[in-house]
């Protein structure tokens, strides 16, 4: 791996975290790639484009960057050891040749200036240690006038999930999901806050639009339920109680996930988030 500054995450993502991440990429996918066409067909990739996907993790969005243009290539760049091992098997067993994929800090990765056409992220750019540090080396990353689009969540409240999880209070120390600008899930909830921050990173031409998804959480409430406690921050909470609580906790979830429930028993939740675009300046007089 390349220097790391943001060790904290880099150790998440290389621990349980990133190992339950990668042991369910298939079901992280079928609840977030409902925002792959709209973050691709806003990153406007070509035939011959030069892609750089930011937080990776198992490549999904990478591989289809790298589909889409034929000619040119994608790299997806990770913090995380377990995603990008499952990166490159999922590459190498569909046969798409024009992909790489490197461990590394996006804050301090040693990319040659101007190497990409756009830069791409689904849910990767919320953890950086610092925001506009980052940025601003993704934008050197980029070639004069290149485009970068990411796709981050708005408001806590507009996320079902954050809703399922709110109703375990009762028995589990659920604390405050607010935007807090620390790294974390929320810390681009704040549109005004994502300008300042790609502002500051020498970026222009930004548009903030939200984008709402409903993503399949599982086959029926109680895989959804169990699905849910199984991630890291479920994981969390349901360590911090006793048993009687952690049996009350699954069962108020499980019965809070069937109202979410479609007709084929799939549990379908809401995932409302920012998708947002930014231009490198074409002319160096143009920066900010």
């Amino acid at each position: 791996m390349s220097d790391v500054v943001n060790t904290e995450q880099a150790k998440a993502w290389n621990g349980p975290e990133g190992a339950h991440w990668a042991r369910n990429q298939d079901r992280w996918n079928a609840v977030n790639e409902g925002f792959n066409e709209p973050l691709l067909e806003a990153a406007a990739i070509t035939a011959t484009h030069r892609t750089l996907d930011l937080g990776c993790g198992s490549g999904q969005t990478t591989h289809l960057a790298a589909l889409r243009a034929p000619q040119g290539s994608a790299l997806g760049l990770d913090l995380s050891g377990p995603m990008l091992a499952e990166a490159r098997a999922r590459a190498e067993k569909d046969g798409i040749t024009n992909v790489s994929f490197a461990q590394g800090d996006a804050q301090v990765y040693p990319f040659k200036p101007g190497a990409f056409d756009a830069a791409i992220s689904r849910y990767g750019v919320m953890f950086f240690a610092d925001p506009v540090v980052a940025f601003g080396n993704v934008g050197q990353a980029l070639r004069p006038g290149g485009r970068l689009a990411f796709v981050c969540p708005a408001d806590a409240m507009l996320n079902d999930w954050v809703a399922a999880v709110a109703s375990l209070r009762d028995f589990l120390p659920v604390g405050d999901f607010g935007s807090s600008g620390l790294p974390g899930m929320f810390s681009l909830a704040a549109p005004n806050h994502i300008r300042d921050v790609l502002t500051a990173a020498g970026f222009t031409g930004i548009t903030i639009t939200q984008a709402q998804v409903y993503g399949a959480w599982g086959r029926g409430a109680e895989d959804a339920a169990e699905f849910l406690l199984g991630t890291g921050p479920g994981r969390h909470l349901m360590e911090q109680a006793d048993a009687t609580a952690r049996a009350r906790a699954r069962r108020t979830l499980t019965e809070h996930l069937r109202d979410h429930e479609a007709a084929d028993g799939t549990v379908r939740l809401r995932s409302t988030s920012w998708l947002v675009t930014a231009d490198r300046p074409a002319d160096p007089s143009d920066r900010p």
